[in-house]
């Protein structure tokens, strides 16, 4: 399908040859998108037949009807504009993932690999995953812990234009006390992996915590994440309930926020959701053991529910395959899948905020859209699963001024499909365009 046309607007202003003088403004880009439906603002009433009109990489302004858009009359000699022709599609802002882990993909080999393979080998993953996502119009992302060189690398690459990806914002590694969830030596012989400290993430006492928030910043962190709790892919069998103590997940939250960044906390058991929505986390990863006190404290607070349920659906569905997990593995999700959409219910009826996330890594990249059948399972309509993945996603990842509407002013971040988002979101498994930052990525 052709959707593209460019054309070149040099002929029609006269003083043309005046825009290539040395030191000159570089001419004006334009994208002329004509849209069949367009959902500008998620939440709101889709337009008929408007056109979408993009100047420099940003919305500029959307007008009623299919008809002419004359910038000739209006801007410099140079400008070029792109006519894209989505007549038949219906057209709404790229889509936020809240929770991504670019630079891995579990699968059953996942343990050897982690010893066998390095940074480099992670990052070329990350790169060949950051197209995928971005074709599945996810044109940002929130990545929640992994190898720290490597996800800052493909950052830096699509942000330079080096690469083709979404948006990225990075957390490096994530923060664990000794033998936590993210504690890359459980499991391990001391004399194969010594135990790590605060440089890799592992932190035990307030003071280590502090140090370990601001080494992830100084190496490129644009957000903080910690496993306040145990996690179900971990090798150990400690459980799901809090890791961190009340001092420590003070310190991390305290530290985090005066260095100008937000904090993210995987949570499954009750005491640790709870202890990091006292402490003011900007977001709870998870929530599967969310209780009456915790809808309490999200309701009073400003934290969000991200609830991945895609990754519950494939744990559970591979701890079924013998072999697939450890033992331990096999059982805390067999164990802790089915309570996460019962909460997650309980949570959409008590009116918890919810940004979209998926833990894509822990399922395949490339499949981010599976969340929102599972979100609609929940009890969520679609045009509240579109609202979350988008204007509310914006609003956690601290972007709302830059992404999640297509308003006049933000970033041209624009995907289309066949059929209505609003009435079945199972049309989001098929992205046909995706442009991010006014660049084409997908048609």
């Amino acid at each position: 399908m052709k959707f593209l046309r460019t054309l070149s607007l040099a002929a029609v202003f006269a003083a043309s040859s005046f825009s290539f003088a040395q030191g000159a403004k570089p001419a004006d880009r334009y994208s002329v998108i004509r849209c069949g439906t367009l959902l500008d603002v998620a939440g709101t009433p889709a337009k008929k037949n408007a056109t979408l009109v993009v100047k420099n990489g940003v919305v500029d302004r959307v007008v009623e009807g299919l008809g002419p858009i004359d910038l000739a009359k209006e801007h410099a000699a140079g400008a070029s504009v792109q006519e894209i022709d989505l007549r038949d599609k219906f057209v709404l802002p790229g889509l936020i993932d809240c929770h991504v882990h670019l630079t891995f993909e579990f699968s059953s080999d996942s343990r050897m690999r982690s010893m066998t393979e390095t940074d480099c080998d992670a990052a070329i993953r990350g790169v060949l995953a950051a197209k995928k996502t971005v074709e599945a119009g996810f044109t940002t992302v929130r990545d929640l812990g992994g190898a720290a060189h490597a996800i800052h690398a493909v950052r830096n690459g699509v942000a330079r234009g080096d690469i083709v990806g979404p948006r990225v914002v990075s957390a490096g590694k994530s923060i664990s006390v000794t033998g936590g969830h993210a504690d890359p030596s459980n499991g391990w012989r001391d004399d194969i992996y010594q135990q790590p400290g605060p440089e890799m993430g592992v932190a035990d006492g307030p003071d280590a915590c502090r140090q370990a928030v601001r080494l992830q910043i100084k190496n490129g962190a644009d957000v903080i994440k910690i496993t306040a709790t145990g996690g179900v892919l971990s090798l150990s069998s400690a459980g799901l309930a809090k890791h961190f103590t009340d001092e420590e997940i003070q310190a991390l939250v305290d530290t985090t926020h005066s260095m100008g960044r937000k904090i993210a906390a995987h949570a499954h058991g009750t005491d640790g959701i709870n202890a990091v929505l006292r402490a003011g986390i900007d977001s709870v990863e998870h929530g599967t053991y969310m209780d009456e006190e915790s809808i309490r404290l999200f309701k009073a607070g400003k934290s969000w529910l991200v609830p991945t349920l895609l990754a519950s659906a494939t744990v559970m569905k591979n701890a079924k395959i013998p072999g697939f997990y450890h033992e331990f593995v096999a059982r805390k999700a067999l164990e802790a899948g089915p309570v996460r959409m019962q909460r997650f219910k309980i949570a959409v009826k008590e009116g918890v905020r919810v940004a979209f996330g998926t833990d894509s890594g822990v399922s395949p990249h490339g499949e981010n859209w599976m969340e929102f059948p599972l979100m609609v399972e929940g009890g969520m309509t679609p045009s509240e699963c579109l609202v979350a993945a988008t204007i509310n996603a914006a609003s956690l990842l601290g972007l709302e001024k830059e992404i999640g509407t297509l308003e006049p002013g933000k970033s041209a971040d624009v995907i289309a499909v066949d059929g209505d988002p609003t009435a079945d979101v199972n049309t989001l498994k098929d992205v046909k365009f995706v442009m991010r930052a006014g660049g084409v990525v997908k048609k």
